[in-house]
């Protein structure tokens, strides 16, 4: 326990269920994202002391499940920036997003630990939204995946005077997300080092406008997805590290499909646009992965206009946060 800092009583609950997303798009490189309905939910109770993780589903037998599990460790930091500790707590998480694919996790296990901890805290002290945004946000190191996290739907998100920002964006209602997601993963670490220092002015302006024609494209007129979705800055650069990745991308974009790396990778999304498109997204990556060395997914994820649910447990009733 911290000298100076208020302790949060023992005997509260607070559960949190937040879903995958899919950031970039293609051209909106580090800036948007999209949330999809896939969701890891986590609850927490506090304690005398002590502190414990249960995981089931994604990184079971390979994620810490005492004090050092990242959702715990992160939302005590949290909680001390705030001026508050807390002497013990055990927590129960499902995951269900995959572990570095480009969906995510680590955007939703971020954004939790922060709503969780802004939960445990008394009324007059939890945050705004936009506190909560910008605190997820530089644990993650960017706002792209955290923002839709948090809000749902499409967000454009920026910095600002030393502030992550965020403005939410409702997706057209014909627009389906079909994922391949692969067996083996790869760390944003190793898919960012890939990344050119610079890049020509030119290229810069081509995807500044593309990225421009993407918001127009998922709101306002899905049939531009396919142009809209056009990226210079990082796909193709990324290619060693996800060769079948970005060749999967190439296939289905000339079948007039809008495919893209999803996050960092190496997750394959189609933007379909209507069920027909997305029956036939579906088909054209099961016959693309058919002969792969490794075992893919393919699955709809729709999109998650809801962003992340918060509930509270007072005297055993829950009440949304």
């Amino acid at each position: 326990m911290g000298e100076g800092l208020n302790r949060v009583r023992a005997g509260l609950t607070v559960s949190v269920s937040v879903p995958a997303t899919s950031a970039n798009l293609g051209p909106g490189f580090d800036s948007m994202g999209l949330a999809l309905d896939l969701r890891d939910e986590v609850t927490v109770t506090t304690q005398a002391s002590g502190f414990s993780a249960e995981v089931t589903g994604e990184g079971t037998g390979r994620v810490p499940t005492d004090g050092s599990h990242l959702i715990i460790a992160t939302l005590r930091a949290h909680l001390r920036q705030r001026g508050w500790d807390v002497p013990g707590l055990t927590l129960a998480a499902t995951n269900r997003i995959p572990h570095g694919r480009g969906l995510g996790s680590s955007a939703a296990a971020h954004a939790s630990a922060v709503l969780l901890a802004d939960a445990l805290l008394p009324d007059g002290e939890r945050g705004t939204d936009a506190e909560l945004l910008d605190a997820a946000s530089r644990l993650e190191g960017h706002p792209d995946n955290v923002a839709p996290a948090l809000a749902g739907g499409l967000t454009v998100s920026w910095e600002d005077e030393g502030r992550y920002r965020s403005a939410f964006i409702r997706p057209h209602s014909a627009v389906r997300p079909v994922v391949a997601i692969p067996e083996h993963p790869l760390s944003t670490e190793t898919a960012r080092g890939l990344l050119p220092a610079l890049v020509p002015h030119r290229v810069a302006a081509a995807n500044s406008g593309r990225a421009g024609l993407l918001v127009h494209a998922v709101t306002q007129d899905p049939s531009l997805l396919l142009p809209g979705t056009r990226d210079w800055l990082h796909q193709d650069y990324r290619e060693p590290a996800m060769p079948e990745s970005v060749a999967l991308v190439h296939a289905l974009r000339d079948q007039g499909l809008a495919a893209v790396v999803s996050g960092a990778g190496p997750t394959v999304m189609v933007l379909a646009v209507g069920p027909e498109q997305e029956q036939a997204a579906q088909a054209a990556m099961r016959d693309r992965l058919a002969g792969s060395a490794q075992s893919w997914r393919v699955s709809i994820l729709p999109v998650d206009a809801v962003g992340a649910k918060v509930e509270v447990h007072r005297s055993g009733q829950p009440t949304s946060g």
